[in-house]
């Protein structure tokens, strides 16, 4: 079950191709992405500090975050989010098409 709320969070996509895809999010408050599932292992660096409201299907949790502050997660997890803040919110979600490329060494 997702947060009920009518006020979309704003996704744009900065840049893709065949290994990554790099969106930033931008929240109003109150604002929600909506029940999703990632398909590819991905990391969230926040851009404003705010607070996530973490909705899991069975709990709710509040993680408030610094600006720059960064997370990852696997692939798979179905949430969704809420900015928990009282201003706007933004982050960056950088998602790995490619996860295998991350186990290679450099070079």
């Amino acid at each position: 079950m997702a947060f009920a709320c009518t006020i979309p969070a704003t996704p744009t996509i900065q840049s893709e191709d065949a290994a990554v895809r790099i969106t930033r999010w931008d929240f109003p408050p109150g604002a929600v992405t909506g029940w999703h599932e990632h398909a590819w292992p991905y990391f969230v660096v926040m851009i404003t500090p705010g607070i996530l409201r973490i909705h899991d299907g069975d709990t709710v949790s509040e993680v408030a975050l610094a600006h720059g502050q960064s997370y990852r997660r696997p692939a798979g997890i179905r949430h969704d989010v809420m900015n928990g803040s009282d201003h706007p919110i933004a982050f960056v979600e950088i998602e790995v098409k490619q996860p295998e490329a991350l186990a290679r060494p450099p070079g």
